[in-house]
């Protein structure tokens, strides 16, 4: 489960046990959360350990900041702040199979995903015009911190692969894929007529990883799979609608993915209104109130004994 927790969900009141109730509804095995921030002095990763094992469910995590990581398995190893760019890492084992899972939160300045749409990747204010120029917009996708994170990811990684591990990778990417904006959906969501070859995920393909949402939705149009905006709007004027939550997995031969679908509200803000989405895409409502701007992506893999 890849879950942007907006700030540890103090943006909503009732947010914290609202994260809690949507993790124990669907018991993942791993989760990724994004937007830690261990405010007032507190241990986020001990305050939702704990909250869980009331609900009598045992997690195991550890402490970090800005991404963070649960398991149902105990851990083997974990990375430390600031060890991945933009990432954490926990290794554990499941019937003699290790597994590696990464937690990710890109940088989500130069947002080049918004010039087309009319605003600034920076600011977020309103542009006189939309930025169509397709190398204009790569240059502000590659002046971010995303394309040093992601190769950060790969290096690290191929450790984990010599070692035979499984290696899942969960994150709120603040970008769009290549598999999204595409000739099918460049007249959609304004794109304005847009192809683009977004760099993380153009990249992670390049290295041997597979989008888990999109091996099992093919069809971006049909199955658009928009993660963002939940209930927050930035472009008040555009339809900012993305998928910017993945979980990625390095596709060898023992690993393959069952289903995949979105947790959160069938609804998303467009042009600062909120709008029922009219695709294919299963969508899980929440259990009650919903705790964050993102809507959270879960990932069934079956492996190969």
């Amino acid at each position: 489960m890849q879950f942007n927790v907006w700030q540890e969900g103090t943006m909503i009141t009732g947010g914290f046990d609202a994260i809690v109730n949507e993790i124990a509804t669907h018991n993942p095995d791993f989760v990724t959360m994004s937007e830690v921030r261990n405010y007032n002095n507190t241990s986020f990763y001990e305050r939702i350990v704990q909250a869980l094992e009331k609900k009598g469910m045992k997690y195991f995590s550890f402490s970090s900041y800005d991404t963070a990581i649960l398991s149902r398995y105990p851990i083997k190893e974990f990375s430390k702040d600031n060890t991945i760019h933009s990432m954490h890492k926990l290794v554990t084992e499941i019937q003699g199979q290790e597994i590696a899972i990464y937690s990710a939160h890109l940088d989500y300045t130069h947002y080049a995903v918004y010039l087309p749409r009319g605003y600034d990747g920076n600011s977020f204010a309103k542009l006189p015009a939309p930025v169509t120029d397709l190398n204009q917009i790569m240059k502000m996708d590659l002046s971010s911190t995303r394309p040093i994170a992601i190769k950060a990811f790969v290096e690290s990684a191929k450790e984990d692969i010599s070692k035979n591990r499984i290696v899942v990778l969960g994150g709120d990417f603040n970008e769009a894929s290549h598999l999204d904006w595409t000739e099918s959906t460049k007249n959609l969501y304004d794109h304005r007529g847009v192809v683009a070859p977004w760099n993380s995920s153009t990249t992670l393909y390049k290295n041997g990883y597979k989008d888990s949402y999109r091996e099992v939705y093919p069809n971006e149009a049909e199955y658009p799979g928009f993660t963002w905006p939940a209930q927050k709007s930035w472009a008040l004027e555009a339809d900012e609608r993305d998928r910017i939550d993945f979980i990625y997995y390095y596709a060898d031969s023992k690993v393959s993915v069952e289903k995949s679908v979105i947790v959160g509200p069938a609804t998303s803000i467009v042009k600062g209104k909120e709008q029922k989405e009219t695709g294919h895409d299963i969508f899980i409502a929440p259990q009650g109130i919903w705790p964050t701007d993102h809507k959270a992506v879960i990932s069934t893999f079956k492996v190969k004994r």
